[in-house]
């Protein structure tokens, strides 16, 4: 019976070693940071993911809330860093933010910088975890103000409202008294942010550099692997990295039309760039704006080509015309635009979808005449920034957050 009972227990071993493993193990590009590690993170994440489509069609609750729930329970496992940091939690103009100040004031203005949050516009806990421990670090090693925008998310509320509520928020930072009360030298504020949370940042940074009302602007935008399109899910980073966690192509689909308030089920069409098809007459006035076979250095490009269907579906961009808003997607913004905008650092990563479109705006701010430092990294996958700090960090993810807050020591 011992002997059975050992043959059994080994063979269920077995059995789950091999389970786990095929849900684990998945392809990885040589060169991406600690891949094992991203296996074991992507399948997690890939588990939530799974545990939210079911609970949705099961009507317990939205996909996105299950999701989200997961991430604020493991962000709330992460130890406060830089503790000395002073916190408030308020409102601009009806907004929520939290503000972060060092201790201490020997009457010099400070630097400040305005961060946005990621999650697809419908995930994140922007006051826990490592954004916290993100927005800590700022603030301490530039001895800056940093305020983060608690904005509201899909699927409870969908776009403009996300790019709204950081407008409001920076409008209201940005007056004289708000940044008087705050010690803050109006000449050194920045924004910045990460993944939608850039997409938001480049938005904001281009409403307010052709905002007449505002007479305080941005002096730096940092963008970190920013979303800034959603017409072309073909590019060569997307057709490249598909299938890299975390943020792979049917996902950022999803999340594109969760902000936008559109069906799920059109997910395969923009997929295949069905709605941006060679028979859109509306595509031919902004193709130029994301032509990344000219935008894009042919290092990137290797050999993969264009995808824009004969045929496609018109009803896509009649029904969601905020996919052609400027609002939503800063790269379509026109060149005048893009001169007012404010010097930029956009980071990006070789094995992330959306490599091309921080690349691609990029080039597009150069040609408009702005001052642009495009930080690559041949090992970053879309996130890392998040994973430099502990208890889940990335050597990648360390050193993009030591580079950024020291491209912004120099230059805010």
């Amino acid at each position: 019976i011992h002997h059975l009972v050992m043959k059994l227990f080994c063979g269920f071993t077995l059995l789950l070693a091999i389970a786990v493993a095929y849900n684990v193990y998945i392809p990885l590009p040589r060169t991406i940071s600690e891949p094992w590690k991203l296996m074991v993170l992507d399948a997690a994440f890939r588990g939530v993911v799974m545990m939210g489509d079911v609970a949705h069609s099961l009507g317990l609750s939205h996909r996105v809330h299950v999701i989200n729930s997961a991430i604020v329970s493991f962000e709330s496992l992460v130890p406060i860093t830089n503790q000395e940091i002073q916190t408030e939690d308020i409102l601009f103009d009806g907004v929520h933010v939290r503000v972060y100040q060092p201790p201490g004031q020997d009457g010099k203005l400070r630097r400040a910088v305005m961060f946005i949050h990621g999650g697809g516009w419908a995930v994140g806990a922007p006051k826990l975890g490592s954004y916290d421990s993100l927005c800590r670090q700022m603030a301490a090693d530039l001895d800056a103000v940093v305020v983060t925008v608690d904005y509201r998310m899909a699927p409870d509320v969908h776009f403009p409202v996300q790019y709204e509520e950081c407008v409001q928020a920076a409008k209201h930072f940005l007056r004289p008294e708000v940044l008087t009360k705050y010690s803050v030298n109006p000449e050194r504020v920045a924004v910045c942010g990460d993944s939608a949370g850039g997409n938001l940042a480049a938005a904001v940074a281009q409403r307010i550099g052709t905002d007449n009302t505002t007479t305080v602007k941005f002096k730096l935008q940092v963008l970190v692997y920013p979303v800034l399109q959603a017409l072309d899910f073909n590019t060569a980073s997307y057709q490249q990295n598909q299938n890299v966690p975390i943020l792979y192509r049917r996902l950022m689909a999803r999340f594109w039309l969760e902000y936008l308030g559109a069906d799920l089920n059109l997910v395969h069409s923009l997929m295949i760039n069905n709605h941006t098809a060679q028979d859109q007459s509306l595509m031919s006035l902004i193709r130029s704006k994301l032509e990344w076979t000219t935008l894009l250095p042919k290092r990137v490009i290797q050999h993969y080509k264009p995808v824009f269907p004969v045929t496609g579906y018109l009803s896509i961009l009649n029904d969601i015309p905020a996919l052609l808003d400027t609002r939503a997607a800063p790269l379509l913004a026109e060149d005048e635009v893009l001169r007012m905008a404010p010097r930029a650092y956009i980071m990006t990563g070789e094995h992330d979808v959306l490599r091309d479109d921080g690349m691609m705006y990029a080039r597009r701010l150069e040609l408009a005449g702005v001052s642009v430092t495009n930080e690559h990294y041949k090992d970053g996958f879309h996130g890392c920034v998040s994973f430099g700090f502990w208890p889940c960090y990335f050597s990648v993810g360390i050193r993009a957050v030591q580079n950024y807050i020291a491209w912004l020591d120099k230059h805010l």
